[in-house]
């Protein structure tokens, strides 16, 4: 299965593009023929700026800008995307959240019927998540972390555009000092996504 694997670090030695190489690796080592490309947002400048000009794309539903466009095309020559990133104020880092903004918009990857009705149109993308969290997995528990961010990257965007569910893999506590535990959640995450994505 073709996979995109997108990141949003601005520093390449961090965990996140780590892992995200270590992922690549391990898909282009055990799925063949499986293509794998590492889209790293922070390197490639991507601009996750909303302007006049995604308005306007939003507003007719198409007339995408060419950074917009070729986003998309990536999109497009996937069927799984992993979506790799550390937690910021427990949520998504902006240029994440920008990149969403900018790039599942109206006319792509959803639309209006004549009647006025949602059309999803991604229903051919499976959406993997990988946060990488600073804090434990009970203080995720406890205050509602984990579910307030999956309800607004599954359900919120995942389930509007019509894309399937994939598996979600956070990696707790990744500014701890056991850099054993730290090596086994990355290990963990990287497996669970590649049999979800081999399944």
């Amino acid at each position: 299965m073709p996979t995109l694997i997108v990141t949003t670090h601005p520093d390449s030695d961090s965990l996140t593009h780590h892992l995200a190489q270590r992922l690549a690796q391990e898909l282009r080592s055990t799925a063949g023929s499986t293509s794998v490309e590492v889209a790293d947002l922070a390197a490639e400048g991507f601009d996750p700026r909303y302007t006049l000009a995604d308005r306007h794309t939003y507003r007719v539903g198409g007339d995408f800008t060419p950074d917009v466009a070729a986003e998309q095309g990536r999109l497009d020559r996937a069927t799984d995307l992993v979506l790799v990133f550390p937690v910021y104020w427990w949520s998504a880092p902006a240029l994440l959240k920008g990149w969403f903004d900018r790039v599942f918009v109206n006319g792509w990857a959803f639309g209006l019927d004549a009647d006025g009705g949602i059309v999803r149109k991604l229903d051919r993308l499976r959406v993997h998540l990988v946060p990488i969290a600073g804090d434990d997995a009970g203080v995720y528990d406890r205050h509602g972390y984990e579910q307030a961010m999956r309800t607004q990257l599954e359900h919120g965007i995942v389930d509007f555009c019509g894309a399937r569910r994939g598996v979600t893999a956070y990696v707790h506590d990744s500014e701890g000092e056991d850099a054993d535990a730290r090596t086994r959640a990355v290990e963990a995450a990287v497996a669970a996504v590649v049999e979800a994505i081999r399944a």
